[in-house]
């Protein structure tokens, strides 16, 4: 940590007026709690938590339609991290179908291939995922299989967040995972300072300083501190799999409104893999009624500790909002690394 010492003192030199940056990625944030970063950072700099954990992102209506396959008598399988997300009758959890947690779509297609019952993957995350899926599908799986897709693109969130301007952001930390697949020539279109980073303590605090850096320089651009897992361009042959199974869809996200092209659906020349059409699933958006703020927190303008839930009624072992439940949601990691305000 001692290069890290050293950004920091640099961060403290540099910072002469409030500052709040984003960074859009779970793991970014369980890398900050664990090394306990933001005590190293000066008090006018402030790092938000935005829509970084695709499973907290997955709206009510989607699990809601989850459970309608469990009730249709299907195999439904996911990552474990979906399994206690709330709906709006319980969970698959507690559903009491045959609900079976798979490292991948691979795998249950494996599930399907010995079974004569209908296999439901469901498939959630961001773009780095997406293309696994899209080569299982590829490889031509068995009738008795199908994905129900909750996939989500990262930039049309940042563009939706950029024009509401609600979290005052003055630059990004961008999601060093997806990057990683897609590289970054998408978010050249946003007028804000952003930096690619790793997560490492080092790497988050070196794409920090490189923020700063381009806000005193009067500038905009992307830096890119992950080079050794990141290029401009991304993984290409990647990219062309995603595209080759998906299109882009208008989509709701859990906390959000409808985000134009911010989804992926099958192709229409995929279609019998495509379960929400299957099994005549529609999505029905639903009212929040909790006290949950996850909805505030995945936009950056509330953190965990402002709920009254926090800790209390909601807690992993009793989670009321979906930011409880994933690894990678913002309370569930601040609840594990007992962090209590910025």
């Amino acid at each position: 940590m001692a290069v890290g010492k050293d950004i920091s003192k640099k961060l403290h030199e540099e910072i002469d007026r409030d500052l709040t940056f984003m960074h859009i990625c779970g793991t970014h944030e369980a890398a900050i709690a664990r090394h306990g970063l933001r005590s190293l950072l000066p008090r006018r700099l402030k790092i938000v938590m935005g829509p970084g954990c695709p499973v907290c992102i997955t709206p009510q209506a989607e699990i809601d339609g989850a459970l309608d396959l469990v009730r249709q008598g299907c195999i439904v399988t996911t990552y474990g991290d979906l399994l206690r997300v709330p709906g709006s009758t319980g969970s698959l959890e507690s559903s009491g179908g045959d609900v079976r947690v798979v490292p991948g779509a691979h795998k249950a297609v494996e599930i399907a291939e010995e079974t004569d019952r209908e296999v439901v993957f469901i498939s959630v995350g961001f773009e780095t995922t997406a293309p696994t899926v899209a080569a299982t599908l590829l490889s031509h799986p068995p009738e008795n299989f199908s994905i129900l897709s909750c996939h989500r693109l990262v930039p049309p969130a940042m563009k939706w967040l950029l024009d509401q301007g609600e979290a005052d952001l003055h630059g990004f930390v961008l999601p060093g995972h997806v990057c990683t697949v897609m590289g970054y020539q998408e978010y050249e279109q946003f007028p804000v300072p952003q930096v690619v980073a790793g997560f490492e303590a080092e790497d988050i605090l070196l794409g920090l300083l490189m923020l700063v850096s381009q806000v005193k320089e009067g500038t905009h651009r992307i830096d890119n501190a992950y080079p050794r897992a990141v290029c401009r361009e991304g993984n290409l042959k990647a990219k062309d799999l995603m595209y080759q199974v998906f299109e882009t869809a208008d989509v709701e996200w859990r906390g959000f409104p409808v985000i134009p092209g911010s989804g992926l659906r099958l192709r229409s020349e995929f279609a019998e893999y495509d379960a929400q059409r299957k099994f005549g699933l529609v999505f029905r958006q639903t009212e929040k009624h909790s006290a949950c703020i996850c909805d505030k927190v995945l936009r950056g303008i509330a953190q965990p500790s402002d709920c009254k839930l926090f800790g209390k009624i909601c807690s992993p072992r009793t989670p009321v909002g979906p930011c409880m439940v994933s690894h990678e949601g913002a309370c569930r990691i601040w609840h594990t690394y007992n962090v209590r305000r910025q």
